[in-house]
C-alpha cells in the first residue's frame, strides 16, 4: 500500500492563531491537489516557538469545542486528509503542554505531550511547560504510527518505545534551531539530525518521517532540511535548508516487510532482557533518579 505525505516547512507566525490556522488551511488545501493523504506541520506550528509566558493565553484543547480545533478537524475530513499539527495543550489544573496532535476523518485520533523538554544552552522549555508522561503507538488507517517531538527523538527510549508498541511509522516534528557548522555549507545541527534519522530507519527497520521549521524568532534561525527516510536508512526526500516549502513523497508501506524479511532485527529484539537489565540497573545505582522523581 502506498501513502502520500505531505511536509508543510513553515515559519508560523509568533502568537497569532488565527494567521496560523489560516496558513494550515491553505496549505491542506495546496496539498490536496497533490493527492497528500497525510500532511505534517513542524512543532508548535499553530503558535510559533519562543511563545514563553504567552501560553496560557495561546493554549487550546483539541476538540471541536475550540473554534481553531473545530477548522482543522473540518478540514480533515472535508480533504480525507490525516493531519499533524503542533500547539499547546493544557489540563484542568492549569498544566501546559508542548503537543503533538494527529487528526483524521473530523476525530482527533491521537495526542502525544512532549516528553523531553530541553531547559540547557539556548533552550528554557521546562521553565513554562509540563512534562509529559507517556510514549503510545495508535492506530490510523494507513497502518500503525507513532509521533515525537523533537528533543523526544535526541533520547532512543521513545522511539524505540514506539517501535515495541509495534508503530510501523515514526512521525516526528520539530523547531531545531541551528548550530555550527560541519562543513563550509552544512549546519552541524542538520548533520546530526539527519543522522540520527536514518539511524533509527536503520536500527528500527521503520519509515522515519521528519517535519522541522524554518525562519526567525528572538535570534533563534531554524533551519529546515525535513527529510523521509525509508525502513533501510535511506533518505527518500530532502528539504531545502532555510527556506520555506511544501514537499510530497509516496512511500510504499510494503517496504517495511521486504526490509524485515531481509533483516529481522525486529523478531531478533530481546525485550524481556532490556526490562531485567533496566531493573538491575535501576534497583542498584543511586546515580540515576527515576522519571517520577524528576
Amino acid at each position: 500500500m502506498n501513502l502520500t505525505v505531505g511536509l508543510a516547512q513553515i515559519q508560523p507566525k509568533i502568537g497569532d492563531l488565527n494567521a496560523n490556522l489560516k496558513r494550515h488551511l491553505d496549505l491542506m488545501q495546496e496539498a490536496n491537489q497533490h493527492a497528500v493523504e497525510l500532511m505534517m506541520f513542524p512543532e508548535l506550528s499553530m503558535t510559533g516557538y519562543y511563545v514563553q509566558d504567552l501560553m496560557s493565553e495561546l493554549a487550546m484543547r483539541p476538540t471541536k469545542d475550540e473554534p481553531i480545533f473545530r477548522e482543522l478537524l473540518q478540514a480533515s475530513a472535508d480533504l480525507k486528509m490525516d493531519t499533524m499539527v503542533g500547539f499547546i495543550d493544557t489540563d484542568d489544573r492549569a498544566r501546559y503542554f508542548i503537543a503533538a496532535a494527529y487528526l483524521s476523518g473530523g476525530k482527533v485520533l491521537h495526542v502525544h505531550h512532549k516528553v523531553y523538554l530541553p531547559t540547557y544552552g539556548m533552550f528554557d522549555e521546562s521553565r513554562y511547560f509540563a512534562w509529559g508522561d507517556g510514549v503510545q503507538a495508535f492506530d490510523t488507517r494507513f497502518g500503525r504510527f507513532g509521533m515525537l517531538i523533537c528533543e523526544d527523538f535526541w533520547h532512543a527510549s521513545p522511539p524505540y518505545l514506539l517501535w515495541m508498541d509495534r508503530a510501523d511509522v515514526l512521525l516526528f516534528h520539530s523547531a531545531s534551531p541551528g548550530r555550527g557548522l560541519s562543513s563550509a555549507d552544512r549546519l552541524s545541527s542538520a548533520r546530526w539530525v539527519q543522522a540520527v534519522n536514518q539511524a533509527y530507519g536503520a536500527v528500527f527497520t521503520n519509515y522515519v518521517i521528519h517535519c522541522n521549521r524554518v525562519g526567525y524568532e528572538d535570534g533563534l534561525n531554524f533551519w529546515g532540511g525535513s527529510t523521509v527516510v525509508d525502513p533501510d536508512g535511506e533518505i527518500m526526500l530532502e528539504a531545502p535548508q532555510h527556506e520555506e516549502a511544501l514537499l510530497v513523497q509516496t512511500i510504499d508501506l510494503n517496504q517495511l516487510r521486504r526490509t524485515r524479511t531481509r533483516l529481522p532485527l525486529l523478531r531478533d529484539e530481546r525485550t524481556g532482557l532490556m526490562v531485567r537489565e533496566l531493573q538491575r540497573i535501576l534497583g542498584g545505582s543511586t546515580a540515576w533518579p527515576s522519571s517520577e522523581s524528576r
